[in-house]
């Protein structure tokens, strides 16, 4: 017999099969954190390769690495100056502020970030107007100067207990380590490239975190379009009259709304109970209306993520205070046929 989920329940059937239905929402529940969206900017290794080769070629394979054979290479190909900072084994904004330090070049915060942004999406970034602006120029200078200061030097002498960035197979002798990384038989762009990641794809990570959480937001906008059903996205942190906090969708619209729904993936059992705080905000509300004879509206939840998946009793009330209108990532194809947005399709459609 097949699992049946808490939106396929009448309302008045929901209290009696609770544990049940708890139990095959946490079964649907998927982690998510396994799949990241790559964003605008995500940058592919054969592109990082292509970067990398510009600057080993430039620098007559890591011999003599200095500011103006750099240069030279990140005007060839800009990705070239991410994988110096990648070598260096440093964040942008790291970079940055050892730059500071290495330079008397002041830097606006945040403006290394930005420039990494830019040559991500544009390895002829430093032939462009604005890679190639005399302030451009300036603070890019001083990052490689910064960048070669530091692999000529190698690593300093940690005190006890500490570990220096640069003691690592690369940069542990200076430039030596890093010519040996390129000529022996390690793949160093390989390795390069899995550290501009990080832990690992932790790098990319934080630079697509609001993305993440959109994946589920996505997803539904994507059906509502399809199946032709009018509906209204909020923006983050918008205000809409009426309510403490906008949902996330409203269909028809939020004026006279006939479906809301609020949407989540998230791993943080915190930001998961937040969300049903949120939800039950949104029953209250519809309870009030239909006690005062009002027109209400349906309350659907569409979640995922671990986060969910920690306190029966948090689920147990999700499920109660939609009236089982639950969806996941898994049973996300059943959101339209089991909901009141199936009112709202074309007469030429067929439900889903």
């Amino acid at each position: 017999m097949s699992t049946l989920r808490p939106y396929q329940f009448e309302p008045q059937e929901i209290a009696d099969n609770l544990s049940g239905l708890v139990q095959s929402t946490f079964d649907d529940l998927t982690s998510q954190f396994m799949l990241l969206p790559k964003g605008t900017t995500f940058l592919e290794y054969s592109d990082f390769r292509a970067g990398y080769e510009a600057l080993r070629r430039h620098t007559d394979g890591f011999k003599v690495v200095d500011v103006d054979r750099c240069w030279k290479a990140a005007r060839e190909n800009a990705v070239a100056a991410i994988v110096l900072r990648t070598i260096v084994g440093v964040t942008p904004p790291e970079w940055q502020d050892l730059a500071k330090e290495e330079t008397d070049v002041e830097f606006t915060n945040g403006w290394s970030r930005n420039l990494d942004s830019k040559i991500r999406t544009d390895p002829n970034y430093f032939s462009t107007r604005g890679g190639s602006s005399k302030l451009t120029v300036e603070r890019t200078t001083a990052l490689f100067m910064a960048a070669c200061a530091v692999l000529a030097q190698g690593p300093a002498e940690a005190q006890e207990g500490m570990i220096h960035r640069l003691d690592k197979i690369d940069t542990k002798e200076g430039l030596d380590s890093v010519r040996y990384a390129a000529e022996e038989h390690i793949p160093y762009a390989v390795l390069l490239y899995e550290r501009y990641l990080g832990r690992p794809f932790a790098s990319h990570r934080d630079g697509v975190s609001e993305l993440v959480g959109d994946v589920m937001e996505n997803a539904i906008e994507d059906r509502l379009h399809a199946a032709r059903i009018p509906f209204r996205k909020t923006k983050r942190a918008e205000r809409v009259p009426g309510f403490d906090q906008a949902p996330d969708f409203f269909t028809p619209d939020e004026v006279d709304p006939a479906v809301i729904i609020e949407a989540k993936i998230t791993g943080d059992d915190g930001t998961a109970r937040d969300k049903v705080a949120r939800i039950h905000r949104l029953a209250t509300m519809r309870d009030d209306r239909e006690r005062e004879g009002e027109p209400a509206f349906e309350v659907v939840a569409c979640i995922d993520g671990r986060g969910f998946g920690i306190r029966r009793e948090d689920m147990g009330q999700l499920i109660t205070a939609t009236r089982g209108k639950v969806f996941t990532a898994n049973t996300l194809k059943d959101l339209i046929k089991y909901t009141r947005l199936s009112d709202f399709l074309p007469i030429s459609s067929e439900s889903e």
